[in-house]
């Protein structure tokens, strides 16, 4: 017996056409009160921003500012996450002091003179942030003076696996707060005058 299938309507396209660009879902708008999902960028739904650690530090700076993003996760060949590089790495102290510790002229820096390790990164389990609300999340990237924080997940075997990151910068747009490049003390202090409002 053969399918019926039947023809799907169309149109022309019209004059004012714009393109609808791909997003996570985020709401625009959250208070400290919402569920800290609604701030978070989850790698199920959106592509995780990659390096390799061999790549120059200038290049990723570039990666940067072309994903409009802050922060690279740095994998090896198989994707297996080996740190994370911030604009904040790249564009403070870290190389001075890497170029004079190691006497490696700045040109030849590489994302894996200047990123955060693995073994230094404290993450979140995505079990914990499913019932934490934004309120939440800020309190812990302010008590750990980060402007990031990972989130990770477990397969079947408990391997973790990488869910999503928190960025201090995206949950600050989304409270509706001006959120600085100056530092995290800048930063909080900015969350918590909204707060006080």
């Amino acid at each position: 017996m053969a399918a019926r299938y039947a023809l799907i309507p169309s149109h022309t396209l019209s004059e004012h056409v714009t393109v609808h660009r791909f997003g996570q879902g985020l709401p625009s708008r959250v208070t400290m009160e919402d569920p800290a999902a609604d701030v978070m960028t989850d790698f199920r739904r959106v592509e995780a921003v990659t390096a390799p650690p061999e790549m120059p530090m200038d290049a990723a700076l570039q990666k940067m500012i072309h994903a409009g993003v802050r922060l690279l996760i740095v994998v090896d060949r198989d994707e297996g996450v080996l740190g994370v590089v911030t604009a904040r790495d790249i564009m403070g102290e870290k190389p001075v002091k890497t170029v004079s510790d190691e006497r490696i002229a700045h040109n030849d820096l590489l994302v894996q003179h200047v990123m955060t390790p693995r073994g230094e990164l404290s993450v979140m389990d995505h079990f914990d942030v499913v019932t934490a609300r934004v309120g939440d999340v800020v309190v812990t990237l302010r008590d750990a003076g980060r402007q990031h924080a990972l989130v990770v997940e477990y397969d079947d075997q408990r391997r973790e696996i990488l869910r999503g990151l928190f960025s201090l910068t995206q949950i600050g747009r989304q409270l509706g707060v001006e959120i600085t490049s100056e530092g995290p003390v800048q930063s909080f202090a900015e969350i918590e005058k909204l707060l006080n409002r």
